[in-house]
């Protein structure tokens, strides 16, 4: 393994990794530097592409042997047919989009099923912190300043079930993780929102 191939591995990164099929077709939106998108590639054998709005991370996944777009994926999808993939991959990323119903409906339109990964901001940690500091809290997930964070559109686990029911999406699979790990917990709604820090949604339409 080369040294730059897997450099930040995200935490949720090894479950995205069980959900995808052998020698698939993945399009990887906001792939950032391609790690995910490398380690797909190498371990699952799937023919993947990437598009990513940030120059330097696309120069990055180009020197990784990635075939990445430069594009915003809030102006969605065009060059991609009606389910021209098996899985469209959008992880880590959904919070920062302008336009995050767009994004998923050309996700759903393009992907044959659809796996979103996002920061939790219900999670009883950030709860807390800003009950008891009055300020925005900061983590691991969220390591950011109030004035300077790239999340604009802040959800909740019990957020993104409302939203797949008002539009008759099928939530296939749901995984909660806390501080890297999958947590087992049988209610997906009031305490998923509060005991998950990270999540894994599979929905398709």
């Amino acid at each position: 393994m080369k040294k730059y191939e897997y450099d930040i591995l995200h935490p949720n990164y090894s479950e995205i990794l069980k959900l995808v099929v052998h020698n698939s077709n993945v399009l990887d939106l906001g792939c950032g530097d391609g790690t995910l998108l490398k380690q797909l590639i190498d371990e699952k054998k799937v023919n993947g592409i990437g598009i990513e709005i940030n120059q330097d991370n696309v120069i990055k996944s180009i020197h990784k042997g990635l075939s990445v777009i430069q594009g915003n994926i809030d102006e969605g999808l065009a060059d991609f047919s009606d389910f021209a993939m098996d899985y469209v991959i959008l992880n880590q990323t959904l919070q920062s989009t302008q336009k995050p119903d767009y994004v998923i409906q050309e996700m759903l339109r393009v992907g044959k099923k659809v796996i979103l990964g996002f920061p939790n901001f219900a999670y009883w940690r950030i709860r807390t912190y800003l009950f008891f500091n009055g300020k925005m809290p900061k983590s691991n997930v969220l390591p950011y300043e109030w004035y300077d964070t790239p999340n604009i559109h802040l959800l909740t686990v019990r957020d993104f079930f409302d939203f797949c029911d008002v539009r008759n999406i099928t939530i296939e699979q749901s995984i909660l993780m806390r501080r890297g790990k999958v947590i087992k917990s049988k209610f997906k709604r009031v305490f998923a929102d509060i005991f998950a820090e990270d999540v894994i949604f599979v929905i398709h339409k």
